[in-house]
């Protein structure tokens, strides 16, 4: 399986501004999915998760860091969408600049920077769905960039069903056949793939 890298985060950031856009005057008060926050609230949580996972990383964290990013209240949505990709580019400019070898803080597991990248994805990607279902619009990324996501935080997820779905699936949005959903202790593993065990990780 081919391991996420810096350059998944920049088109994760890509795919989800360009389907987010267009909706810019949108009623983002929306709740977002079946999420209790509403729609802007999510976009602002994207950057603010993008930029914990770079300042981690930026320093080798052994343990939580201090938010670093402050809440975007004021912010337009033009300009939370800018900050989405602005938060991306520094996260992945963080992977990149650092070795396979790195390995910092996060509440899942000391990551590596493959793991990193592969969060990022993650938390564009999905919260990306959320946005878009509260606001009735369609988002669909790519299964390549799908299916390196669930190879990389969920390598005990299936592989021969759409891999989109199946990143949905991982994260307890919805249902797969013979699988049903995912109880709420559903993790991923963002610790290096030769530290996986073989089982589902979980809370």
């Amino acid at each position: 399986m081919e391991e996420t890298s810096h350059l998944d985060v920049l088109a994760a950031a890509e795919v989800a501004h360009n389907t987010l856009a267009p909706a810019v005057d949108s009623d983002w008060t929306a709740l977002a999915g079946e999420l209790e926050w509403d729609c802007r609230y999510t976009l602002d949580h994207i950057s603010n998760a993008l930029m914990f996972y770079a300042g981690s990383l930026a320093t080798n964290a052994t343990e939580r860091i201090r938010n670093i990013r402050n809440s975007g209240d004021g912010l337009s949505i033009a300009d939370l969408l800018a900050s989405l990709k602005i938060s991306a580019a520094i996260l992945a400019r963080v992977i990149e600049a650092h070795p396979a070898s790195a390995r910092a803080f996060h509440p899942a597991g000391i990551a590596d920077p493959s793991g990193f990248a592969a969060m990022g994805c993650d938390e564009i990607l999905i919260h990306t769905a959320d946005i878009a279902a509260g606001l009735g619009i369609v988002f669909q990324p790519t299964s390549d960039l799908s299916a390196r996501v669930v190879g990389r935080l969920f390598p005990w997820a299936p592989t021969d069903i759409d891999q989109w779905q199946t990143l949905l699936w991982a994260n307890g949005r919805t249902w797969l056949p013979y699988l049903g959903v995912l109880e709420d202790n559903w993790q991923w593993h963002c610790k290096p793939l030769s530290e996986w065990d073989g089982t589902i990780t979980k809370r």
